[in-house]
């Protein structure tokens, strides 16, 4: 089974895919990872 946090992270990935791949910039890229980071960091301290 799956935990809650690795669902959370799987979901999390899989709908920031399309804002991933239509970024056409570095610094673009730079803020979805960044925003990734702090979603997954406030999941993780739910």
């Amino acid at each position: 089974m799956i935990s809650p946090m690795k669902r959370i992270a799987m979901i999390s990935v899989i709908a920031l895919l399309p804002i991933l791949a239509a970024c056409h910039t570095v610094q673009g890229a730079g803020k979805d990872v960044t925003a990734v980071g702090k979603g997954m960091e406030s999941a993780a301290k739910q």
